[in-house]
């Protein structure tokens, strides 16, 4: 299994930015996937996820209402849209897929949920 996360750059506060992730190695389309993000000296933290088999989005707090999650089946991609952005959501950005298992809800919040991890894109908001 392979996960690619693509699209990071720099963007100014207020502005939009999508960021893709794409899979490989998974049997069949609808995917689990989760976002996470590491900023400089802190811990990573869960961004969003979006369920296996379904259109259900979960959401961190910081970023519900200005981050939208989406997927292409025919593509095996799932998005991230960051809208309104704030040089707080500077960080490198994660997406993660629990495999060809599909987790309770409350684990995808969890980054030890999710054995399959691609490279990170970083993102920096800043004018």
């Amino acid at each position: 299994v392979q996960l690619q996360a693509f699209g990071g750059g720099l963007v100014q506060p207020g502005g939009s930015l999508r960021l893709s992730c794409s899979a490989s190695g998974l049997t069949g389309g609808r995917i689990g996937v989760g976002w996470f993000r590491q900023a400089p000296g802190r811990e990573r933290e869960f961004v969003g996820a979006i369920r296996k088999g379904s259109s259900a989005t979960y959401y961190a707090d910081s970023v519900r209402g200005r981050f939208t999650i989406s997927r292409d089946n025919t593509n095996n991609r799932v998005y991230l849209q960051m809208n309104t952005l704030r040089p707080e959501d500077t960080a490198v950005y994660y997406c993660a897929s629990p495999g060809t298992g599909n987790p309770i809800m409350s684990s995808y919040y969890q980054a030890s949920t999710y054995p399959y991890w691609g490279q990170g894109t970083l993102v920096t908001v800043s004018s």
